[in-house]
């Protein structure tokens, strides 16, 4: 082949890149990026890709004129894999936004790259309240609950409810020690003590040490900064050491019904724990949930609703602004209310989405009355209560 020819093929293939931009210019495409197979894979996972899927269809599948499209990945609960992925997503399959982020290592890490990319992430799976707070960007957004809300809801529940004294099991990361910090801060708001905490590993199978110095503390509640897989092994070993029958009480505090139903109610009846969702609440949420039942053999929880929410909210978005400019959508998305089979809601100045949550107790055996009857609502933790203002989230764009 002569020089000139070797020109003309790689001119023809440059052309070839100029001509193909445009259609990632043109189009939407949105990324699910969670834990498929790891510790959370129950909890988020592939279906939450059939949830952004359900919120795609219902949109209508197409937004300004063009083919809605949407990638998934497994990040493994890994920073660096995520990042890399969401790297070759932005730079050269033409994500415009990406979502459900479980994990919060993961989670801020995608965030800050997001940032410098001037694309949209929405957080639904990761829990850590610095993604809005001091790690809070123009185009990251906060979706389904954090670790403050949590802490508000089953931490100040059962403090007030005479469980002063706390002992915590604290996965070793960052949205561990973000959930132990707010609990911890609302406990003792409250009037309660914490007399201390240990840390684990991520996806560990054996509990029993960190059970047993909990168990030592005499701590009236032993709560449980971690999710998922860990959360069930937790709660499993506890009950083999007799930790409820000698009369402490064990925190689930992120349990969502992915965690109920794996321990099943003669495990987990008893346990309080807080949701942002129910399948059960009302006709809404009760539609909502059959159909995703059908499509995947399980009712949602929180994250794979909140994921529905969170994709169906971004189209509003970039319908509503004409385009999928990052500063244009990010704009919209903080005006426009929300309002479907998740949530009713508003998203504050920080990417903060908030709404009601809800205190659940989880029922006893004999009191279920059909598949996935797992939950007796206790009380509703408004919003404006469970999430702290923009201006006392921390957030460096709120000042």
């Amino acid at each position: 082949m002569t020089y000139r020819s070797m020109s003309t093929v790689a001119a023809a293939l440059l052309c070839g890149v100029a001509f193909a931009a445009p259609s990632y210019a043109q189009g939407v495409k949105i990324g699910i990026l969670n834990d498929q197979s790891g510790v959370y894979a129950d909890y988020g996972g592939k279906t939450s890709v059939e949830a952004a899927k359900m919120a795609i269809e219902d949109f209508g599948g197409s937004v300004l004129g063009h083919k809605i499209e949407i990638v998934d990945a497994d990040h493994q609960n890994k920073p660096d894999l995520a990042v890399s992925i969401a790297r070759r997503w932005y730079d050269v399959e033409g994500v415009d936004m990406i979502t459900e982020l479980t994990t919060s290592s993961v989670a801020l890490a995608v965030q800050d790259l997001t940032k410098q990319a001037k694309k949209i992430d929405i957080v639904v799976g990761a829990a850590s309240s610095r993604i809005t707070g001091d790690a809070c960007t123009p185009y990251g957004f906060h979706w389904a609950f954090d670790t403050h809300a949590l802490g508000v809801g089953t931490g100040g529940a059962l403090t007030e409810a005479g469980g002063n004294t706390w002992f915590f099991l604290t996965a070793d990361y960052a949205f561990g020690y973000s959930l132990e910090k707010d609990t911890s801060d609302i406990v003792k708001a409250k009037g309660g003590k914490v007399l201390g905490a240990v840390r684990h590993p991520l996806n560990t199978s054996d509990f029993s040490s960190f059970l047993l110095q909990a168990q030592s503390s005499k701590a009236k509640v032993v709560g449980l900064a971690n999710a998922g897989l860990d959360t069930i092994n937790a709660i499993k070993q506890a009950s083999e050491f007799g930790i409820v029958a000698g009369g402490q009480k064990m925190a689930g505090l992120l349990m969502t019904i992915s965690e109920v139903h794996g321990l099943g109610l003669k495990a987990a009846q008893g346990l309080v724990l807080t949701e942002g969702f129910y399948w059960d609440h009302d006709d809404k949420t009760r539609a909502f949930s059959e159909r995703f039942f059908k499509r995947t053999g399980r009712m949602p929880s929180m994250i794979q609703a909140g994921t529905y929410s969170a994709t169906l909210s971004y189209l509003k978005a970039v319908k509503a602004a004409g385009t999928k400019d990052a500063d244009a959508v990010s704009k919209k998305l903080k005006e426009l209310p929300v309002d479907d089979a998740f949530a009713q809601g508003k998203v504050l100045a920080n990417g903060r989405m908030v709404h009601d949550l809800y205190l659940f107790e989880v029922k006893k055996p004999e009191e279920s009355k059909k598949p996935w009857d797992y939950y007796k609502q206790i009380a509703v933790v408004p919003g404006d209560k469970a999430f702290p203002t923009a201006a006392e989230s921390g957030c460096p764009l709120t000042k």
